[in-house]
């Protein structure tokens, strides 16, 4: 039997003939059915994945396999663009939308012989932090009917059960977290621009790694905030997130933000010594709302650290505490700027009204987007307006640099890794995380996360305990701007030493998918 932990097994699996491409397919394409629940997917693009399927089928049997990826299933967050499947970033604006090109990073992926599944559901132009405002609903966390969570949440009755009991993903990227999460896929894709592949991976309980600024070509991805947004990893273990970096990375004539320099891929090392190194652990970053228990499990973390050899130190990054306002600034004024293309004239949504140029375009906009949306290019458009762009906009531009340059002075001193927390909590029901608004939740949600994004470093969320309430809980490390290979080498010795466990999902055990059973682990805490 396969474990589900790594797709690089299940690629030894194609090559020995123990499963086909088309199998693994089917399978995925079965529990996508039994999972649809969850709603994680909003496209399932079966026709072309089996035909995918079928030509990687192809080339195993001439011996002759594109490489690790080659038939191994994956899903594309809704905001990338497809070639001859429906993008529409979770809008009404974008409903019907087929892209006449793939995303850079959707061809590669291609290029290596993955069978793209479909598209998975986010927050409507990726403007969340729970994946609960897209215009196809919210995405149900696959942790909601775990074993683990169901043995720890007292029974409701049955009314309101249904409706309240389930938790959310975070987001943006939750549909593709939850994918990943409950096994209908392997890899999938997220895109973040303050978190929004880490937040979903931590609650999620997968791996979620946000490269470094500039190393993944940013081509086809549907432009929220283009001096921050990077295309996002989702996936079940550091290798595999490592395989799918080296098949993504380096240079794009499309993208002039992408590095020029030639990308080595890397494969990571088994034997990892953890000695020479030194972990920072930024102060800031106990923030208000922290809970006791990711407090308790950061510092646990600091400890094996310490424990293996490692040296670890507390840190400064003094601007932190500005980082969320600064970002908000910075966000609203290129989410208005960007959002300005969908006017209803060359592509998406057009309202049908004749009266004016300008009511065409307003009733568009207004019929288009969502109240997340608009507002958001409303905060943008204010900051911009002439007499506000020095007082906002500029200085947000400059408490970006002093964030940065907190970063560049703490690595400057030794620190090679910062370890910090991904979330405040654990992911909280949808009844309760919906009394707040998008833009408070956003806030709170992304305290922890946007600072590397505004400094354009690699970052990512490895699944580390279970709460008391038998949910995920994450923690963050941040790495060395373009130091990849050090951050995930990290990583997986983390991994290695907390031996998080798998999610134990009713809905998965009614099929009998061999290729996605796994031997339990002990748990950290």
């Amino acid at each position: 039997m396969l474990r589900s932990m790594g797709f690089r097994l299940v690629s030894a699996a194609l090559k020995e003939g123990r499963v086909t491409p088309t199998e693994l397919c089917q399978r995925c394409l079965s529990l996508i059915k039994s999972t649809s629940f969850l709603n994680a997917y909003v496209t399932v693009a079966e026709e072309t994945a089996l035909k995918q399927a079928e030509e990687s089928e192809k080339r195993y049997r001439r011996g002759q396999p594109l490489g690790v990826l080659d038939g191994i299933p994956i899903a594309v967050k809704d905001n990338f663009n497809t070639a001859g499947i429906e993008t529409t970033c979770a809008s009404n604006m974008l409903k019907g939308y087929i892209s006449p090109y793939n995303a850079t990073v959707v061809q590669k992926l291609l290029d290596q012989g993955a069978v793209l599944l479909g598209k998975t559901n986010l927050d409507e132009f990726a403007m969340g932090s729970g994946s609960t405002d897209g215009i196809f609903g919210p995405v149900r966390n696959p942790w909601s009917y775990s074993r683990q969570y169901k043995e720890k949440t007292p029974p409701k009755s049955s009314s309101e059960n249904e409706e309240s009991d389930w938790v959310i993903t975070g987001g943006s990227s939750g549909g593709s977290a939850a994918a990943v999460s409950s096994f209908t896929c392997f890899v999938a894709l997220g895109s973040d621009t303050g978190g929004s592949t880490r937040n979903p991976a931590a609650h999620c309980g997968v791996v979620g790694l946000k490269p470094t600024y500039g190393l993944i070509s940013r081509h086809g991805l549907i432009p929220l905030v283009n001096s921050m947004d990077v295309p996002g990893i989702l996936t079940r273990c550091v290798d595999d997130a490592a395989v799918v970096l080296g098949s993504l990375a380096g240079h794009d004539p499309k993208d002039a933000t992408t590095i020029q320099d030639t990308f080595k891929p890397f494969e990571l090392p088994n034997l990892i010594d953890v000695r020479k190194l030194c972990i920072g652990i930024p102060k800031e970053y106990h923030a208000p709302g922290l809970s006791s228990e990711i407090l308790a499990l950061w510092s646990k973390a600091a400890d094996l650290f310490k424990d293996a050899g490692a040296k670890v130190i507390e840190v400064s990054l003094p601007h932190t505490r500005y980082s969320i306002v600064c970002y908000h600034v910075l966000c609203t004024a290129e989410v208005a700027s960007n959002m300005a293309r969908f006017d209803g004239l060359e592509y998406g949504h057009r309202a049908d009204m004749n009266k004016s140029t300008e009511s065409m375009y307003a009733a568009t906009r207004r019929e288009g987007f969502n109240d997340v949306v608009r507002g958001r290019i409303l905060s943008g458009n204010y900051f911009l307006l002439k007499q506000n762009y020095e007082n906002y906009f500029i200085k947000a531009q400059k408490v970006r640099r002093l964030i940065a340059n907190d970063f560049v002075k703490v690595f400057g001193s030794g620190v090679d890794i910062l370890l910090t927390p991904t979330t405040l909590s654990d992911a909280v029901p949808y009844m309760e995380f919906i009394k707040e608004d998008n833009r408070t939740r956003s806030a709170q949600d992304d305290i922890l996360t946007q600072a590397a994004n505004m400094a354009g470093l690699p970052a990512i969320s490895i699944p580390t305990a279970l709460s008391k309430r038998g949910l995920p809980v994450g923690l963050q490390f941040i790495g060395h701007s373009f130091q990849e290979k050090q951050l995930l080498t990290v990583a997986k010795w983390f991994e290695k030493q907390v031996k998080f466990p798998m999610i134990q999902l009713e809905e998965v055990k009614r099929h009998d998918c061999s290729v996605f059973q796994h031997q339990k682990s002990v748990s950290f805490l």
